[in-house]
């Protein structure tokens, strides 16, 4: 891997849900759209469902990035990697069988993702790793965006990054939350290639010159 492959991928979890398509055409500087799915049990939100997630696996020109906050990943996950889904992230906390899951999602076609919240270990999942496209550190506490960078996360990232070259993988590292020009170099430098932000992107007053500001930081420092 080289620093060319940074992705930048906006969530529209802080884009204007009423004018949805102009704000998904508006990140073509980007690499992926971050889907937010919430469900107000397994985070204390609640966001978009099925419906509004196949229109715009229909409308976007990015790859869809969907992120499942939801309680029984095993049962929903599938659904939408059939509404077009190209890559399906789910939790560690709530789903009962991450293998099985994951394998079910690549004979669909769909790209399998694991993600971590702050307060749990990233250790557990190494034996698993192979099974997965990408692993997402969470480096808020998931459920809303906007919300400050937990710096503390880095050392996680540093440690995913280690493991997946001891084993040889191509497994890309995720890091969502507090994402911006001033954080990125940090998880870039952690080993993080995929980096969502969210208000960094839809807050700034040129979103392809946010893009660009942040994909250049990580560029940068990203650690091979």
């Amino acid at each position: 891997m080289d620093c060319m492959s940074i992705s930048i991928a906006p969530s529209i979890l802080s884009a204007d849900f009423c004018n949805l398509e102009r704000d998904l055409d508006a990140i073509h500087a980007a690499d992926l759209v971050h889907i937010d799915v919430m469900d107000h049990h397994f985070v204390p939100n609640l966001t978009i469902g099925e419906p509004v997630v196949k229109r715009i696996c229909e409308v976007s020109k990015l790859p869809t990035d969907v992120h499942l906050m939801i309680d029984d990943p095993d049962r929903w996950a599938p659904q939408f990697a059939q509404n077009g889904a190209d890559s399906v992230t789910f939790h560690m906390g709530a789903t009962h069988a991450p293998v099985r899951l994951a394998r079910q999602l690549h004979d669909m076609g769909t790209k399998a993702c694991f993600a971590v919240r702050p307060a749990e270990p990233v250790e557990p999942i190494f034996d698993i790793l192979s099974e997965f496209d990408m692993i997402l550190i969470m480096t808020v506490e998931p459920g809303f965006g906007g919300q400050k960078f937990l710096d503390n996360q880095l050392g996680k990232v540093r440690r995913l990054r280690d493991e997946i070259t001891r084993q040889g993988l191509n497994t890309r590292v995720e890091v969502d939350g507090g994402v911006s020009p001033k954080t990125a170099p940090l998880v870039a430098a952690a080993g993080a290639d995929v980096l969502v932000a969210g208000s960094a992107v839809y807050g700034a007053p040129d979103i392809t010159e946010a893009i660009t500001s942040i994909r250049e930081a990580a560029e940068k420092a990203y650690r091979d």
